[in-house]
């Protein structure tokens, strides 16, 4: 009845009265309420409403200028008593501040990498227009077909959905002009290129419609990185020119410092700039493919219209055109974000280590509640006697959640120095799989993650602590700190920490251990190559003096000529790719493959062609590899232009296409029949494009009748590397405009080749190891604080004859029965979360027994080993003493 006849300003002035701190309600809630009273009744007699209105608002403004100095000055005082509370327990304090760093520390680099990859918009204006076109060859496996010119005009004139549609391809040209012959990665552009991705120069201009015209003055556009690094930044570069395919190009701008994509390039240039973009064979071939496509979409248009748009247009297309696209094939178009292209081959690792780091932290804050919990336990008096003295629930809780935070931020201010201490080695991790790695860093949206982070490990263990301080009030002021009255409930809840971390670790060690079981089976592949003392060097000619397939083959044949005279050069070839190639890796078999006809096979409607990956090599090729002949000969030199066309194919072509027969002599068109090849050879197969990656189709064809030249290989006696200058000058020796890049041994390349899972494997042992060494200590924690609680007990069983074994016994059993039941939640949640990590795994099933068992066995000795110490402490307690002590 009180609050159905109390005024509304009554109600109103106590609904105001609670923002300020409990205490201070306390002690003068009351006071204050009758105070306001009594000014009310003489403002109404004096003033009538204004006055009431004027003491309303003095009041008001009384209250929250009070309340914030209040809340204030308790703070200061929590957080003075919190630091010494601190002060007086170093060993809790340092170990507890160390557990959170690492957990929040893990968090926060992880996240500033997915954050920056695969949350943050593209750095463009509108970057959610952004569109990357894919022509689709479904039939023949292709997933990622190539556009020739032909086919982006069409996409340009027909579509409906587009503001701008852009073309992009990257090649390697030789620059003069600036030292030595650099060989630099060009990027050929569509003139609104740039206008596209609206990006404004940072010095002089981007292209121009007319520098896109046949014939118009060569012109580069130079990377900001390129810039910086070759040029010293210099101010004046523009209007400087450097020759390259024999021409001479001015450098019109500067690029500011952003992202390229979808690649890294030192210079770009416009397409008819480019000796093969602009030559006639590509300008008037439609099925001369080597460019991609990009687009805007319209204001409003969704990105389920432009992929309906761009594939009613491939439609078309393949009804004009079916010679171009034939049936079986399976042609079509569609469209994705630019984004989600960019960041597809990273989201799935990103996304794993992310959850492992978040298993870590959930570690880190069981640890520290069960050390706070155990704190708590020799704290239970001084809470008691604070209780009784009449501090509020409330109360008890906002100092322990104080204490809480503050090791919170103590431990988030350390752990952001060790994100930012590993953020170089995650950036170049990241790099591997996506072009976005130049944009991690951390930034105040990060800061935020490792502040909330704090905050939320704060209130996770400082409100456990809180819940399980005061059990048992009356029972602590009686028995003191030793008392057992909240213990067996403390005790069941430090369990439940307990089985969470080994939960937790369990499943973080097995995506670890299947990693490197991964890893393992990986490193265990045969390659199919000899890759000791071979040397790879990149070789680019200058393609303006060698016009003709004649002039090509004589510089080849002279640099082998000069080359094998080199002492120490066992055998030395020239190919178009060479195992390994992080190009090919990348690109993968789609990039270097063709469909092709067998003669007097005829397909079926709708069949699809047989297709393979193709490789031109000069005659010491497999013998400077070491690739065994199974059948018939390798290439010879006299197998030259004049000469039938022949090729070598390996044994995946042979087991796919004739599993049957003979390959030997039988012929093979790729161009519908206008050429014949014949097959002389079957060799080995050659993982090319990773040990990840099962050896494909491959035909082997002769440089001196299909002349390629883009890589010099060399066998050597001694330590290849030791040879690579004595190489470069015999290159030089033969056409001294000739550029050499890309040097490393065929053992680097096939170490590099396993960079992604193996440093995914290190991250995420690094976090397993982090968990397992956290949950261990965590048992050995709780094994003694359970021993140290039961020292009266124990020493009661012990006058009562219990044998010393037993007693060691029951307090290893305890300690197993909590790594038991851990394994046993972790094993479930790891089979549920095995589908994870299922797409990153080489020749391992997601549920390996070996992996499971070594790391049930793992745990469960951690378990044994952190359990006997306190169990040895328990059987050696002294009864006398124990008896005595309570």
């Amino acid at each position: 009845m009180e609050k159905q006849t109390m005024p509304f300003s009554q109600r109103l002035f106590r609904a105001l009265v609670r923002v300020l701190p409990f205490d201070f309600r306390t002690n003068y809630e009351g006071e204050m309420e009758g105070v306001f009273r009594e000014q009310q009744r003489e403002a109404e007699e004096r003033g009538g409403v204004l006055g009431a209105l004027k003491l309303w608002k003095e009041t008001i403004t009384g209250i929250f200028t009070t309340a914030p100095r209040e809340h204030w000055q308790i703070l200061t005082s929590d957080c003075h008593y919190a630091l010494r509370m601190m002060g007086k327990n170093p060993g809790f304090t340092a170990i507890a501040v160390l557990t959170l760093a690492l957990g929040i520390g893990a968090n926060t680099a992880i996240f500033s990498v997915v954050h920056s990859v695969l949350l943050r918009s593209l750095p463009y204006p509108q970057g959610q227009q952004l569109i990357f076109i894919r022509q689709q060859e479904k039939k023949l496996g292709v997933e990622d077909l190539s556009f020739s010119v032909k086919e982006i005009a069409d996409y340009r004139a027909q579509n409906r959905t587009l503001s701008g549609l852009v073309e992009y391809h990257a090649m390697s040209f030789t620059l003069f002009g600036h030292g030595d012959p650099e060989r630099v990665r060009t990027g050929v552009v569509s003139a609104n290129y740039f206008d596209l991705f609206g990006v404004q120069p940072l010095l002089g201009r981007t292209f121009l419609p007319d520098d896109e015209k046949l014939g118009a003055p060569p012109v580069l556009l130079l990377s900001y990185e390129y810039w910086k690094n070759n040029f010293g930044s210099d101010p004046t570069i523009v209007g400087k020119t450097f020759e390259m395919n024999d021409k001479v190009h001015t450098v019109v701008g500067v690029l500011p410092p952003v992202p390229q994509y979808p690649n890294e390039n030192d210079v770009y240039m416009a397409t008819s700039a480019c000796p093969f973009r602009s030559n006639t064979m590509h300008l008037e071939d439609r099925d001369m493919r080597m460019m991609e496509v990009f687009g805007r979409l319209k204001p409003g248009v969704t990105i389920a219209q432009a992929s309906a748009d761009v594939a009613t247009i491939a439609a078309g297309l393949k009804a004009a055109y079916p010679k171009s696209y034939p049936e079986n094939a399976g042609f079509t178009s569609t469209a994705t974000p630019l984004q989600e292209e960019l960041t597809k081959q990273a989201r799935p690792t990103l996304l794993l280590l992310l959850g492992a780091a978040a298993f870590v932290l959930l570690i880190a804050c069981a640890n520290v509640a069960n050390l706070t919990l155990a704190r708590m336990s020799r704290r239970e008096r001084e809470i008691a006697v604070r209780t009784a003295l009449g501090a509020g629930r409330s109360r008890i809780l906002r100092q322990l959640l104080t204490e809480s935070f503050l090791l919170a931020v103590v431990g988030g201010v350390l752990g952001l120095l060790l994100a930012y201490g590993s953020l170089q080695l995650l950036t170049d991790f990241v790099g591997r799989l996506t072009p976005r790695a130049r944009e991690i860093h951390i930034d105040s949206q990060v800061l935020l993650f490792t502040l909330l982070s704090a905050l939320g490990t704060s209130i996770v263990f400082g409100t456990l602590s809180a819940l399980f301080s005061r059990a048992n009030l009356t029972s602590s002021l009686k028995e003191g700190s030793s008392g057992a009255g909240s213990g067996r409930r403390q005790n069941r809840m430090r369990s439940a920490l307990i089985v969470c971390q080994i939960a937790f670790s369990f499943m973080l060690l097995i995506g670890a251990g299947l990693m490197l079981r991964s890893l393992i089976k990986m490193q265990q592949v045969d390659a199919g190559i000899v890759p000791q003392r071979v040397l790879a060097m990149r070789t680019t000619f200058n393609w303006t003096k060698y016009t003709s397939d004649d002039q090509t083959k004589a510089a080849v044949e002279k640099l082998l000529e000069r080359v094998h005279s080199e002492p120490g050069v066992i055998s030395a070839a020239v190919s178009s790719r060479y195992p390994f190639e992080p190009e090919m890796i990348t690109g993968g078999p789609e990039s270097v493959s063709f469909a092709f006809q067998i003669e007097g096979r005829a397909l079926e409607p709708g069949q699809a062609p047989p297709v393979s990956t193709f490789a031109a090599v000069s005659t010491d090729y497999f013998n400077t590899l070491g690739i065994p002949l199974r059948e018939g000969r390798l290439l010879a030199p006299t197998d030259r232009d004049k000469a039938p066309d022949v090729a070598v194919i390996n044994e995946a072509a042979k087991r796919q296409y004739w599993p049957n027969e003979d390959p030997i002599g039988r012929r093979v068109s790729g161009d519908g029949g206008a050429h014949w090849v014949s097959i002389v050879g079957v060799v080995g197969d050659v993982r090319e494009f990773g040990l990840d990656h099962p050896a494909t189709p491959e035909f082997y064809v002769s440089q001196a009748q299909n002349p390629q030249p883009s890589t010099l290989i060399v066998r050597t006696m001694s330590e290849p590397r030791s040879m690579a200058q004595g190489l470069t000058r015999a290159i030089h020796d033969v056409d001294s405009q000739t550029a050499v890049t890309h040097i490393l041994t065929l053992e680097q390349a096939r170490y590099e080749s396993m960079a992604s899972p193996r440093v995914t494997a290190s991250l995420l042992g690094i976090f397993a190891g982090l968990a397992l060494v956290i949950a261990t200590a965590g048992i050995g924690g709780i094994m003694a604080l359970i021993v140290s609680q039961r020292v009266r007990e124990i020493g009661i069983r012990i006058a009562l004859g219990a044998r010393p074994a037993s007693i060691l016994q029951m307090v290893l059993g305890q300690g197993m029965l909590l790594a038991v039941l851990g394994v046993g939640v972790g094993i479930a949640g790891a089979v549920a979360l095995t589908g994870l990590v299922k797409s990153l795994l080489f020749e391992v099933p997601p549920t390996d027994v070996l992996t499971f068992s070594g790391v049930g066995l793992t745990l469960l000795a951690a378990a044994a080993l952190a359990s006997y110490l306190p169990a040895r402490r328990a059987a050696a307690v002294d009864p006398n003493i124990a008896l005595r002590a309570d």
